[in-house]
């Protein structure tokens, strides 16, 4: 039996002004650099490439695998910035050298296109255009990674090394021809940015593939729970420690020969923290997950982690609503089982949707949590038959205004997994029926469909924010001459 307190973490808005502050720091050193009188067009071209390599680099470490940072964020947060700041950066990078050549441009087009040319082919430049075109490929293969016929550890490794490209090169571009970076203190931070950046892939893929041989863990066995649904019990081998996590959490998996982090697939523990090990819940849905059923006991398994925010320890609530889809049941099943080891007498309201009766998992556990919880319980199937207390259709309003009925919602926090457009309806209802929107917490296991919540706005326009507030920065370089 184990349980975590980890160290305080900081809020969104926090990381929101450090990710700014550290941003505006390598403007501020290109100002304490003596360089020959450039006009505004160059002032600003000038900028956009600081702010964009310094983004890149940043990007290694809001990819949600540092706890840190992602741990009271949630990987939903947490990606939603990763994808939107890549756009934004891809922009600045774009028009770093346009806003160079623009001026000429404008007053001849013949030569304002023989400078773009010369920028694009002189050998001078060719480390920032190769950087360029990395960060152009990485973002679209990304935009693209559903519709190529890669697996999806092979579309890792090149995100990773595209990504290391666009930085690295980028890095070298600055400190051999950039107006403020090739010499003085600005050249010297972004020697400092390229051994952290360094750093953090050693620390990904050096000691985390160490650890993940070090502190093995074995599967003790394979349960089939529901059709194509299985739990994993995993246990540690003797000197491999504990792991520290909140029911909710989840991990990263390895298994055999392959336990290195770019093999490594997510998935939600859906165990207490009383229980020595843990177990995991998963479908099979993919290259991965299609043979998990056959693994034999005894199979070595690595485990980096825990991750994510979807906990109880971080949402205290007087009432709690558990909603889970699918395999979205997986971590709501954690916080049920922990609710249950712990004697947890807050009132829990359990609702469990699946397409048909054949999906459910563990429903006898489920069953069984009501005459230990002030728990009750909704089992919903889309397709028949309906027995028992198995209903049919969906999470309606009506239905959760049920699920509600009692509770105050002010009160109450709502912890919601599944496919991407029954989070999203679950979501915004929730809100309809007078919940607060920081009292609704989820995770997605897809974003089929790409339906978007009240909150997904709302988490949007607070991410597009900091663009903005980026935008207004180098806007300010300029004024200041």
């Amino acid at each position: 039996m184990h349980t975590h307190t980890p160290f305080p973490r900081p809020n969104g808005p926090a990381l929101a002004a450090l990710y700014l502050f550290t941003a505006f720091l390598p403007l501020a050193l290109a100002r304490t650099q003596s360089v020959a009188p450039a006009d505004g067009w160059e002032l600003a071209a000038a900028a956009l490439g600081v702010i964009a390599l310094w983004g890149v680099a940043v990007q290694f470490v809001t990819s949600g695998r540092f706890e840190g940072i992602s741990g009271r964020l949630g990987i939903d947060k947490i990606m939603a910035f990763h994808k939107l700041a890549a756009l934004w950066l891809a922009l600045a990078v774009v028009l770093h050298p346009l806003a160079y050549v623009l001026p000429t441009w404008m007053d001849n087009p013949d030569l304002g296109w023989i400078r773009l040319r010369f920028y694009l082919t002189d050998p001078a430049y060719r480390s920032g255009v190769v950087a360029l075109g990395a960060l152009v490929v990485l973002i679209l293969s990304s935009l693209a990674r559903d519709a190529l016929p890669w697996p999806y550890e092979a579309w890792r490794g090149v995100h990773v090394v595209l990504g290391l490209v666009a930085v690295l090169g980028g890095l070298h571009h600055a400190v051999a021809v950039g107006r403020f970076s090739a010499a003085g203190v600005l050249a010297g931070f972004w020697w400092v940015v390229a051994l952290a950046v360094l750093g953090v892939m050693a620390v990904l893929y050096g000691w985390r593939w160490w650890r993940l041989h070090q502190h093995p863990w074995r599967l003790a066995s394979v349960t089939k729970r529901a059709d194509r649904m299985w739990e994993l019990d995993i246990q540690p081998d003797p000197g491999t420690p504990a792991l520290p996590y909140h029911a909710g959490q989840f991990v990263w998996m390895t298994e055999g020969a392959r336990r290195f982090p770019l093999f490594d697939h997510p998935f939600s523990i859906s165990d207490s923290p009383q229980r020595k090990g843990l177990s995991l819940l998963i479908k099979e849905a993919g290259d991965f997950t299609n043979q998990i059923g056959s693994l034999p006991e005894g199979r070595i398994i690595g485990l980096d982690g825990p991750y994510g925010e979807f906990t109880l320890a971080t949402h205290e609530a007087d009432a709690v609503l558990l909603i889970g889809g699918g395999v979205g049941i997986a971590p709501v099943l954690g916080l049920l089982r922990d609710m249950v080891a712990r004697g947890d007498t807050r009132p829990v309201r359990l609702a469990y949707a699946v397409g048909q009766p054949d999906n459910f998992a563990c429903l006898d556990e489920l069953r069984a949590a009501v005459d230990v919880l002030d728990l009750k319980l909704w089992l919903l199937s889309e397709d028949g038959p309906f027995k028992g207390d198995i209903r049919e259709g969906r999470l309606t309003q009506e239905r959760l205004h049920d699920m509600l009925d009692g509770l105050s919602p002010a009160r109450t926090k709502a912890l919601i997994c599944g496919p991407g457009p029954m989070v999203v309806a679950v979501s915004d209802t929730l809100l309809d029926l007078g919940m607060p929107m920081q009292n609704v917490v989820y995770e997605r296991f897809d974003y089929a469909g790409g339906a978007r919540s009240r909150q997904d706005r709302a988490r949007t326009r607070n991410i597009l924010s900091v663009g903005t507030a980026l935008g207004l920065g180098v806007a300010g370089f300029v004024m200041l001459g």
